[in-house]
C-alpha cells in the first residue's frame, strides 16, 4: 500500500504552501491527505480503477497529481515547490507549535534547517535570548521534537491495522499456509505500533517466504530464511513472518503476542507448577508436552481462564484469571452505533443522508451527527440558525426509516470559562450534546480542570469529547486532573468519550479502566469526516476493550430503545 507515501507527500505540500501564504489550499492538502493515510483500500487500486475523484475530499488539481506521483514516482509540482523555500524549513514547521514563521525566523536568524539542528539549538539555550522566544519557549520546543522523534519510532495503529489485515489476506489466500494469525502488539492493539508479527503454519514454508519477500510492496528485505522472514515495507512498516510447526501454533502465538511483561508473570506460575513454558508448548515435570495447540488449553493447564489479547499487560489479568475475576470484554460487533459524525454542514465530507445510509449497512441502530458549533471557524463551525436548519433537516430524513434513528448531535466547544458555545435554550433542541475543548492548551492543571468541570455541571451536556486533547505523536495531553473529571462525571451523570480517530484514542486505555472501576459509563465516536473512517469504530472498542470495559460500560451497545433511559433529550 503507498497511502503513506501518497498521505505524506500531500503533507509536504501543504506544509510548502503555509510556508508561502497561500490561502485555502494548505487545509485542502492536509484534508486530502488525512482522508488517504486513513483509506482501508490501497490508494494504487482506487487509482488504477479510475476512483480517485469519488474519494471525499479530492478534487481534479490534487487527483492528477496524485495520478502522476503514483505514474512516476515523482511530482514536479512538489519539486517545484521546494526549490520556493529555504532548506529545511518545511521539516520545522512539523513540530507542534513552531508554525511558518516562526520556523522561517529561526532559519533566518540561527540558520536552522533540521530537526536535529533546532534540537541542538534548544540545548545549548540559543533560541531562548531571540525575539518572542524565552525560556519557556525553548523547553515546549524540546517537548514537542521529543514527540515527534518518539512517534515516527513507531506507527499508529489505525494506520498499520489495515496494512497488517491486506497482508495477511494475501498470504492467508495462499493454498501453502494452512493457519495464520496476526501476534505481538497489534494483536494486544496498542494504539501504536513499532512492527508487525504474524505467524502462519505449512509444510511448504519456503515457497511462503519466497512470496512474503517478493511482494511489491517490500523496500527491504532484511532476513530471509526457512522459519523467519522480515521486511520493511515502502510504508516504512518492518513485518516479521514466522513459520511454525502446527502442532505448537498454540504456544507459539501465546509467545509472541505478548507482552513481555504478561510472559514473565506467566512464567512464574509456571515455575511454581514445575512446568516449562516456551513458544513450541508448555511441559510437565517429565518434559512431555502437556499443552501447545491452542493458547486457551495452556492458560486452562495453568488454572487460568483464557486472557483475552488486548489485556496481557501484567496490569492484575492474571491475578483476575486466578480468582475467577476477569471482565467479559464488550465484544466487537455489539456496537448499535456511533456516537460522534461530522456531516458537510461543518467540516465533514458526506452529507448527513449518506452517513445514514453506511450507518444502516453496518448494522447500527442510531448515529449521532455531531458537527461544529460556531467557535471553530476553521472548521466550518455551525451558527445557531444553519443548526437549527441541520436538526429540521434530520426530522424529515428520520421519518424515512424504521428501527433506525439519526440523532441530532453538535460537538460543542467549552470557552475558556467553562461556559458553553450554544446557550442552554440550544442546548436542549439537541438529542445529544457533545462538549469538548479546543483551545487554551496551554491552561495549567487547574484551570483547565476547573473549566471542564463547570462544562460537565451543565444540564443539557451529555459527553465530554476526547478527554484529554492528545494527539498521538504530536501534541501531548493538556494538563488535566482526570480523576477529578472522572468523579465529576459521576456526579453529573454524564458520560466520557472514547474517541476512535487513530491519531486519538482518547480517552486512553488506562483513563479507560479508571473511568469503568468509577463507574462512568462511556461512549465511542469515530469523529468521523468522511465515509471511509466510520470503520474506527473497531479502535473504539479495542481501546475499550484494553480499558477491561463489558458491554454495561459502553453506550454504543444500548439499543436504539434502550437510549431514552441515558439520554432524557431523546423520546
Amino acid at each position: 500500500m503507498k497511502n503513506s507515501e501518497v498521505a505524506n507527500l500531500l503533507y509536504n505540500i501543504a506544509d510548502l504552501l503555509e510556508i508561502q501564504n497561500v490561502p485555502f489550499k494548505p487545509q485542502a492538502y492536509r484534508n486530502a491527505a488525512r482522508i488517504i493515510e486513513t483509506l482501508a483500500e490501497d490508494i494504487e487500486t482506487v487509482f488504477k480503477n479510475g476512483k480517485l475523484r469519488e474519494l471525499p475530499g479530492i478534487g481534479e488539481s490534487i487527483a492528477e497529481k496524485i495520478s502522476e506521483f503514483l505514474t512516476t514516482g515523482k511530482l514536479k509540482y512538489y519539486e517545484d515547490l521546494k526549490k520556493k523555500v529555504p532548506k529545511g524549513v518545511a521539516e520545522l514547521i512539523e513540530i507542534p507549535g513552531m508554525g511558518p514563521k516562526k520556523a522561517l525566523f529561526l532559519n533566518k536568524e540561527l540558520g536552522i534547517s533540521s530537526v536535529q539542528q533546532l534540537k541542538e539549538a534548544a540545548l545549548k539555550h540559543k533560541i531562548r535570548g531571540l525575539p518572542r522566544f524565552g525560556e519557556k519557549s525553548e523547553s515546549d520546543i524540546l517537548e514537542a521534537v521529543e514527540l515527534i522523534e518518539k512517534g515516527k519510532e513507531r506507527m499508529l495503529l489505525g494506520i498499520a491495522l489495515p496494512i497488517a489485515n491486506e497482508l495477511s489476506s494475501k498470504l492467508k489466500a495462499l493454498s501453502e499456509v494452512d493457519k495464520i494469525s496476526l501476534a505481538g502488539s497489534i494483536r494486544r492493539r496498542k494504539e501504536t505500533i513499532g512492527d508487525v508479527d504474524i505467524l502462519v503454519t505449512s509444510k511448504k514454508p519456503l515457497l511462503i517466504m519466497d512470496f512474503f519477500t517478493s511482494m511489491k510492496d517490500v523496500a527491504e528485505v532484511l532476513a530471509k530464511g526457512e522459519t523467519k522472514s522480515s521486511v520493511v515495507l515502502k510504508s516504512g512498516l518492518q513485518i516479521d513472518l514466522r513459520v511454525v510447526d502446527s502442532e505448537s501454533f498454540g504456544s507459539a502465538l501465546q509467545y509472541f503476542t505478548g507482552s513481555k511483561e504478561h510472559n514473565i508473570a506467566l512464567r512464574g506460575i509456571v515455575k511454581k507448577k514445575g512446568f516449562k513454558l516456551s513458544e513450541y508448548g508448555l511441559f510437565n515435570q517429565k518434559g512431555k508436552n502437556i499443552a501447545s495447540k491452542t493458547e486457551k488449553e495452556i492458560y486452562e493447564k495453568l488454572g487460568l481462564r483464557y486472557i483475552e489479547p488486548e489485556i496481557r499487560e501484567n496490569s492484575g489479568e492474571i491475578e483476575a484469571a486466578i480468582s475467577n475475576k476477569l471482565p467479559k470484554l464488550v465484544e466487537y460487533n455489539a456496537m448499535k452505533g456511533d456516537f460522534h459524525v461530522h456531516s458537510k454542514y461543518s467540516d465533514g465530507t458526506a452529507a448527513i443522508s449518506e452517513i445514514a445510509e453506511l450507518s444502516k449497512k453496518l448494522g447500527y441502530e442510531y448515529v449521532v451527527i455531531a458537527d461544529h458549533s460556531k467557535s471553530q471557524h476553521i472548521a466550518n463551525g455551525l451558527d445557531e440558525e444553519t443548526l437549527f436548519k441541520k436538526i429540521e433537516e434530520i426530522k424529515k430524513l428520520n421519518k424515512k426509516y424504521s428501527n433506525f434513528r439519526i440523532l441530532a448531535g453538535a460537538e460543542v466547544d467549552i470557552k475558556p470559562d467553562g461556559t458553553l458555545d450554544y446557550s442552554d435554550d440550544v442546548l436542549k433542541k439537541l438529542d445529544v450534546a457533545i462538549a469538548a475543548i479546543h483551545s487554551g492548551f496551554k491552561s495549567t492543571k487547574e484551570q483547565m480542570t476547573k473549566r471542564v468541570i463547570k462544562a460537565l455541571e451543565n444540564k443539557y451536556v451529555d459527553i465530554l469529547a476526547h478527554p484529554t486533547g492528545r494527539l498521538i505523536g504530536k501534541r501531548n495531553p493538556y494538563e488535566i486532573d482526570i480523576e477529578k473529571i472522572i468523579a465529576s462525571a459521576k456526579e453529573n451523570g454524564k458520560f466520557l468519550e472514547i474517541n476512535a480517530f487513530p491519531s486519538r484514542l482518547d480517552l486512553r486505555d488506562a483513563n479507560v479502566r479508571a473511568a469503568v472501576n468509577a463507574g462512568v459509563k462511556l461512549s465511542i465516536g469515530t469523529d468521523a469526516h468522511a465515509l471511509e473512517q466510520m470503520r474506527f469504530l473497531e479502535l473504539g472498542v479495542a481501546t475499550a476493550r484494553r480499558g477491561w470495559a463489558e458491554s454495561k460500560d459502553i453506550l454504543n451497545t444500548l439499543s436504539l430503545k434502550e437510549l431514552p433511559k441515558f439520554f432524557k433529550k431523546i423520546s
